[in-house]
C-alpha cells in the first residue's frame, strides 16, 4: 500500500532524485496524472524513488499546475520550472542549478516498476569513484522482438564497464551466422535512468545537440559525442515504461498481483 510522505527519511544527503514530468505527452497526452490503483501514475514512481538506500531527497519537476495540484496534496515536493525545456534533461539541470546535493538522479516519471534497487545500483560508481561523473543502468535481452525494436535502446559497453555506444538499432551486428545462436551476453537494453555530478549536468545541459543524437533522437550521445564517459551498471530490472493506455492496463495487472502476494 503507497503511503503519503515528503521525503525518503534516510540515504546520502547529497544525493537527489529529480522526476521530470510533463503533462503533454504525443501517445498518451496527461499520462503523469493517469489514474494507477487510485494514484496518479507518477506517484508510484515517486514512491518507488523514495525507497532507495542511497537517496536523500526526492522531488518531481514540473512546468505543468496540474501535475503540482494532483501531488503535493499527497505530499509530494513539486518544483515548478519553465515550460521551454526541450527535454527532461534540461528541466532537470534548471533544479540542479539552485539545489545543495552534489548528485541528481534523473528517474524517468512514467517508470512506476523502477525498483529502488536499480537507482542504488547505478548511483553506486559515483560514490565510489570520485572519476566517474555520470552513470546509466542496463538489462540483458535476449528476446528478438525486443532487439529488433527500434523503442528499445541497445547499449554496448568496452571491458571496463562504459558505454560505447547507445542505438535505436540492433548492436553489435553478428556477422557469423553460428555466433547467431547463442546471443548470452551480447545484447543489453539500455534503462533510461541517469545519475550525474551535478557541475557535470549543468555543463553537458548547456552544450548544442551533437549530430548522432539528432539523428538516434538519444540525449546521451551528447556525452558521448563531446568525448566523455558514461558508466553503465548491469542490473536484472525489467525496464517496463508506460508509453500507452494498453502500457497502463498491463502495470496495473502487475501492481494487483503483487498486492495479492504480499
Amino acid at each position: 500500500m503507497l503511503q503519503k510522505g515528503s521525503d525518503s527519511g534516510q540515504g546520502n544527503s547529497s544525493v537527489l532524485v529529480v522526476i521530470p514530468a510533463r503533462y503533454g505527452s504525443t501517445r498518451f497526452p496527461g499520462k503523469m496524472l493517469a489514474d494507477l490503483c487510485g494514484y496518479p501514475l507518477v506517484y508510484h514512481v515517486y514512491q518507488q524513488a523514495r525507497k532507495a538506500k542511497c537517496v536523500g531527497k526526492v522531488l518531481v519537476a514540473t512546468d505543468d499546475d496540474r501535475i503540482r495540484k494532483a501531488l503535493e496534496p499527497l505530499g509530494v515536493p513539486v518544483v515548478m520550472t519553465r515550460s521551454d525545456h526541450a527535454s527532461g534533461t534540461d528541466r532537470i539541470a534548471e533544479v540542479a542549478e539552485n539545489c545543495l546535493e552534489k548528485i541528481i538522479v534523473n528517474v524517468q516519471g512514467d517508470e512506476p516498476l523502477l525498483p529502488p534497487e536499480c537507482i542504488d545500483a547505478a548511483v553506486q560508481p559515483l560514490l565510489e569513484n570520485p572519476q566517474i561523473q555520470m552513470s546509466t543502468a542496463c538489462r540483458q535481452i535476449t528476446e528478438s522482438s525486443w532487439i529488433q525494436n527500434p523503442n528499445i535502446v541497445k547499449v554496448v559497453m568496452n571491458q571496463k564497464g562504459l558505454a560505447l555506444y547507445f542505438s535505436r538499432s540492433p548492436i553489435p551486428y553478428i556477422r557469423d551466422a553460428e555466433q547467431r545462436q547463442n546471443i548470452e551476453g551480447v545484447y543489453w537494453q539500455h534503462i533510461g535512468l541517469y545519475v550525474y555530478r551535478r557541475e557535470f549536468l549543468l555543463h553537458i545541459s548547456k552544450l548544442p545537440q551533437t549530430p548522432l543524437e539528432k539523428l538516434e533522437k538519444l540525449e546521451q550521445l551528447r556525452v558521448l559525442e563531446n568525448g566523455y564517459s558514461i558508466a553503465v551498471v548491469p542490473t536484472n530490472y525489467e525496464a517496463l515504461g508506460v508509453d500507452t493506455p494498453e502500457d497502463l492496463i498491463h502495470v496495473e495487472k502487475i501492481l494487483k498481483f503483487r498486492e495479492k502476494e504480499v
